[in-house]
Order: C-alpha cells, then sequence, then structure tokens
C-alpha cells in the first residue's frame, strides 16, 4: 500500500497566534468582544476528558455543534473527574437577545446567553480563541452586539450558487456572528453581453415551482424541499435566510417565461405594470412560497424587490408605488415581515406606501434619500454600493471590499455617507453583497468565496462593534489571519498533500470538500500512456482537472460549467515533469519547469464595444482521483 501524507492546514502559525493573543489583553476575536476580565489560570482545551452539558433541549444544537467542533462525541470514561463546559440560558437584560456571558475557569467553562442563539455566539467564541491557542486564559467574557442585523446578501440568480456553499456560507458566517443572508432568487444579464438582444440575454428563477414548471432554471435550481430545509437549517447556525424575488424590473425570467408581460418601451426585463395580468401573475409567484402549514418561506422576513425601475413616466411611477404596496401587505398577510430595496426617492410620488414595520435596504442615495426613508418611518440596513459591493472581475464596483477603509471609517450609521447617530434604533444593521452582473465571465463558486470571506469579516466586526475600537487596523488585520472559516468548512482550500504515488485505485481520502486554494502549486511526474477523452486526473464535487479534456484531448480543467484547456497534450512513452500554478488571477502550466501556457484575465468586446474580462482560475480538487492510465508519481499540492 502507497503511503499517504494529508494536512489540512489551518493556518495557525505559532507566530500568527501570539500577534492574535498579544494585540491586547483582552482575547482576539473577530467580531471584537466589548468586554474582558481576566483571572488567574488556563483552561486547557486538549484534555481528553470534557464534558459538555446543558440541561435545556433549545441548546442541543449548540452543544452538539461544540462536541463536534472540538471532537467531543465519545463519552469520557469519568465525568466526575472531566472538565466541563456547561451551556445555559440567562436573561441578559431588555433588548438583548444576542447578549451572552462566557467563565472561563481552570476545569470549567460556564456559556450563558439569553437566547439560544445568543449561546451559540459564546460557543463561536470559545471555538474562534481554541482555534488560535488550545490554553484558553481564565477569565469572564460579557458581549452583544451594536446592531441587531449583521448580513450578506448573495446573487444566486446570475450565476447558479449550489446549496452545498450555501450551506457552508452560513456556518462561516454563524462563526463570525453574522445573522442574517439575503438570497436573490431572480434576475438576468446585460443584454449588451447577449449581442444586445433580450431574446439571447440570460436569466434565471432559482426555485422549483409546480404552479409554473417552466419558470424554474434548467441548469440550476433548488427544489422547495431544499430551499425549506435550508432556511430551517441555517436557523439553528443563529443565520436568518431571507428569500428574495425580485419584481417588477430584473424580471426578464418572468418575461421569457411569459412574453406579454413584459415592456416594451423601458425594456423587456421591466414587468409591464399597465398589464392588467402583471399582478395576478406576481401575486401567484409569492403566494406559492408563502401558503401553507409549512410554507417554502418559512423564516420571518421576505423580500419583494422593488429595485430599479424605471421612472420616466409618472403614471407608472405611481403603479410602482402601488405594486410596492401591495406586496408588502400582501407578505404580511402571510405572517411575514416584508423587506424591500430602496427606490422611492428615485420613484418620488403620491401614491402611499406602507412603511411601518418594513425593512428597507438603502443601497444608494438617489434612490432612496436615507434621511426621508428614516422620516417615512422604514426600518433601515445599511447597504451603499459604493463602500459593500463586490461584482467580481468587473471592472466596476469593487473586485474586493477596501477592508482597511472600511474598518477605520464605516459603521451601518453611515449609509453612503449620510451619517447618522450610531446605534440608532432605525437602522437595523448593515450588510454587503456580491452580485454576479457579467453572466458568463467564468467567475468561480471559489472566486467568489475569495471575495466572500475577508470581507465577512470585516463587516462582521463593524456592525458587532461598530465603535470604541482599541486595536487599529494593522493589528487586527494580522490577527485576523489566525481564523479561519469555522469547523468543517474548506472553501479556501487549506489542505496539502503529498503522495510517493497516485493511481485511479488511490483513496486521496474524503473528509469534508478537500481542495487547495489560492496561491498554490501542483507537480508531479507522469509516464504519459494513451489517454481517452475525458480522463480525470483528480476531482471534487466542484472541479475535474483532465489529462485529456473531453473535447481536444488537452490537459485541461473544468468548474462551474466551465472547460478551460492548455496548449499542451501529453504524448504516449514521455516522461515529464508537471506543474500547474493557481492564484486568484489565472492558473498557469508549466512542462519540465518552462511555461506552457498561463490561462488569465481572456479580454472580450460587448455589443457596446467595451471590454469585459473571462476569469480561468481553478481551486485544485483533491477529493478523488479519476480513472487514468498514465504512470503517476511525487504527487504534491502545497501552498506558497
Amino acid at each position: 500500500m502507497k503511503k499517504l501524507v494529508l494536512l489540512i492546514v489551518m493556518c495557525i502559525a505559532a507566530g500568527t497566534a501570539a500577534v492574535a493573543q498579544g494585540v491586547s489583553e483582552t482575547p482576539f476575536t473577530v467580531p471584537q468582544l466589548k468586554s474582558w476580565k481576566n483571572a488567574k489560570g488556563t483552561f486547557n482545551t486538549d484534555t481528553r476528558e470534557i464534558v459538555v452539558t446543558t440541561r435545556k433541549d433549545e441548546l442541543k444544537v449548540a452543544a452538539d455543534y461544540m462536541k463536534r467542533s472540538m471532537h467531543l462525541m465519545r463519552p469520557v470514561k469519568d465525568e466526575k473527574a472531566a472538565a466541563t463546559i456547561e451551556l445555559k440560558l440567562q436573561s441578559m437584560g431588555k433588548g438583548a437577545d444576542e447578549a451572552y456571558k462566557i467563565d472561563i475557569r481552570p476545569k470549567s467553562i460556564i456559556i450563558s446567553g439569553a437566547t439560544p442563539q445568543a449561546v451559540l455566539w459564546g460557543v463561536q467564541t470559545v471555538l474562534q480563541m481554541r482555534e488560535q491557542n488550545r490554553q484558553l486564559p481564565c477569565g469572564t467574557i460579557q458581549d452583544r452586539p451594536d446592531y441587531k442585523l449583521r448580513g450578506f446578501m448573495i446573487d444566486v440568480a446570475r450565476k447558479f450558487i449550489p446549496l452545498d456553499y450555501l450551506y457552508n456560507l452560513v456556518r462561516t458566517m454563524s462563526y463570525y456572528k453574522m445573522n442574517c443572508l439575503q438570497v436573490h432568487l431572480n434576475d438576468n444579464g446585460f443584454k449588451k453581453y447577449f449581442h444586445d438582444n433580450w431574446d439571447e440575454t440570460y436569466s434565471a428563477f432559482r426555485l422549483e415551482s409546480e404552479r409554473f414548471p417552466e419558470l424554474t432554471a434548467r441548469d440550476g435550481h433548488y427544489t422547495k424541499a431544499q430551499f425549506r430545509a435550508f432556511i430551517k437549517e441555517s436557523a439553528m447556525m443563529g443565520v436568518e435566510v431571507i428569500p428574495e424575488i425580485d419584481v417588477p424590473a430584473h424580471s426578464l425570467a418572468f418575461t421569457h417565461f411569459r412574453k406579454s408581460l413584459g415592456c416594451e418601451e423601458f425594456g423587456v426585463d421591466h414587468l409591464d405594470l399597465t398589464n392588467p395580468e402583471v399582478m395576478p401573475f406576481v401575486d401567484s409567484v409569492f403566494v406559492e412560497y408563502l401558503e401553507g402549514a409549512d410554507p417554502v418561506f418559512c423564516g420571518p422576513r421576505v423580500h419583494i424587490g422593488t429595485d430599479e425601475y424605471s421612472n420616466k413616466k409618472q403614471d407608472v411611477v405611481e403603479l410602482f408605488r402601488g405594486m410596492t404596496d401591495h406586496l408588502i401587505k400582501l407578505v404580511e398577510s402571510y405572517g411575514k415581515q416584508a423587506v424591500v430595496w430602496g427606490s422611492l426617492t428615485y420613484a418620488k410620488g403620491n401614491t402611499p406606501v406602507k412603511s411601518k414595520n418594513v425593512l428597507m435596504d438603502v443601497w444608494n442615495n438617489g434612490f432612496a434619500n436615507p434621511k426621508a426613508m428614516k422620516e417615512a418611518g422604514f426600518q433601515l440596513v445599511s447597504i451603499p454600493d459604493g463602500y459593500v459591493y463586490i461584482v467580481p472581475a468587473a471592472g466596476y464596483y469593487y473586485d474586493y471590499l477596501n477592508d482597511k477603509f472600511l474598518y477605520e471609517r464605516w459603521t451601518p450609521a453611515n449609509i453612503g455617507g449620510v451619517v447618522f447617530k450610531e446605534k440608532d434604533p432605525q437602522i437595523e444593521g448593515g450588510m454587503f453583497a456580491v452580485w454576479n452582473d457579467v453572466c458568463g465571465n467564468g467567475i468561480s463558486v471559489g472566486d467568489i468565496h475569495h471575495r466572500t470571506f475577508p470581507a465577512l469579516q470585516v463587516i462582521a466586526q463593524k456592525c458587532w462593534h461598530a465603535v470604541n475600537d482599541t486595536v487599529g487596523y494593522g493589528k487586527w488585520n494580522e490577527a485576523r489571519k489566525a481564523l479561519g472559516e469555522g469547523p468543517e468548512v474548506n472553501e479556501l482550500g487549506r489542505t496539502e498533500v503529498s503522495l510517493p504515488a497516485l493511481s485511479a485505485a488511490t483513496n486521496i481520502g474524503k473528509r469534508g470538500l478537500q481542495q487547495i486554494g489560492y496561491d498554490y502549486q501542483v507537480d508531479f511526474d507522469i509516464t504519459w500512456a494513451h489517454e481517452r477523452r475525458g480522463a480525470v486526473l483528480t476531482k471534487s464535487g466542484r472541479a475535474k482537472f483532465y489529462l485529456s479534456d473531453p473535447i481536444s484531448g488537452m490537459l485541461g480543467f473544468s468548474r462551474d460549467g466551465y472547460l478551460f484547456t492548455f496548449k499542451y497534450s501529453g504524448r504516449p512513452g514521455r516522461n515529464e515533469h508537471i506543474t500547474i500554478k493557481g492564484t486568484n488571477k489565472y492558473t498557469q502550466l508549466l512542462v519540465n519547469g518552462k511555461v506552457v501556457e498561463t490561462l488569465g484575465y481572456d479580454e472580450r468586446l460587448a455589443a457596446d464595444k467595451k471590454p469585459y474580462n473571462v476569469v480561468r482560475t481553478l481551486v485544485f480538487p483533491l477529493e478523488e482521483t479519476g480513472a487514468f492510465k498514465s504512470r503517476i508519481t511525487n504527487f504534491s499540492a502545497k501552498k506558497l
């Protein structure tokens, strides 16, 4: 049997951990703790005899999660002699639903919180401390957020995002006490990328529909049962999923399904609000997911869209406002809180729109003036496009957020430069967003996560501990590198492999998602055999690396529905050394140390003659080997 070494690299070097623990007397976490009081001694998390206990059934999820995360699932031999971690519910005062307290002593940790969610936040704090240092300092933590809503909006419409990633995203959000994931379920591309033709322009509606089966996207969607389960399981991890169906703009999926609903004057991605068929159709779409004893939209809030509709004609503006009001009340009739995009300054008119108990994502001050929306009575979510919008590799907005600016100069009270009093009760919180505007631009799930993870850390920090920073960005930025994505998550590909030989029979090992992420280098020696088209070297649930791609027989890779190939194929009997280098900008092939081809950003022209990029990156798969014939030796995958 060939010797196999598989290293899960958690990037917790001793030096980094020392920096993290040394930035202040307070243990370092993201978000930072509000209060820490030192005591003598340490709690050793490597002790075999640790019992996690709770007397409350509501805390079983948090307790089981902590046991799995600390590998404490097996019963201890002597519970009386064991160290204990106790989870309990305890009032933390009025309006403190997410407040928690942790008492750490040499032989015990008590995590108490106002709600099960608060207790889970305490668990995540202990896990973050443990990730940096197995010896936890004794002391008392008291912590609570500055803002109720700390979130992320992800566009799954213009780029399908598989559920396994969304589950991992929720686990990572929970690890950083982010409590809200808005899922943008329908949208369309820009027609300039599709020969300036609406009929060719990409659109998608990502939910299974039994009422309108042909509406459901065929290149990727969630069944009703899957999405309902996702909402419920995310809630157990402390994360509320807000589903969004966006109307009456961004609605090409609906007008592709039923052409009579489209508006020729403003663009057929707009529903024609003068058409009497439109409102009954839209109502029926929402109701399909709202109705029943166990609805698909089973969480407390539903987003109705209302973003960027034309304001060219005042009579249509009044219809838009009337539709917004109607859908708010429709959602409320099913016991849900309605959430809207801020558009009512842009769509200024006389038709009243309900504002009480309505949550508004304020993204652009020209579309919704924050002060006017506050005065109107809306609860506001701060999601200013100029600060927190990511559009991967698009050349506008951000490719990666400016974390330093956000850490030093932004809080949810700053909505696009309009600054309110900190912790204003009408500002629910803050979010950032990933928009996949450029359909078909090659961006992968791995690329999206590479942009999302650092943004998630800084937004988590600024929504929980908005002010009174005692660390400074430089030290904070260095210290946060000691923290990963949370237990059981490996989206960044912290995996390294060294194998003397690799064959179709080699068991690399299925322990979660095994892959190596940016920046990496994969090396192997190969004695080429004749390979059939589609011969896979290694693969995962996300990607395949081919010794002979399915179309041309070249070295290449596929992921996210794309196939990219190098201008190189092996010749039977030849001995070569192959190197693959991967970054967030390119994938490079070297043969015998010489660069053969670098697949970087591929510039193309849209219909308006402006360039856009197709991204040819790869998070290298390491879950399984494929059925190949060539002899592979000295296989390694390492971080650079």
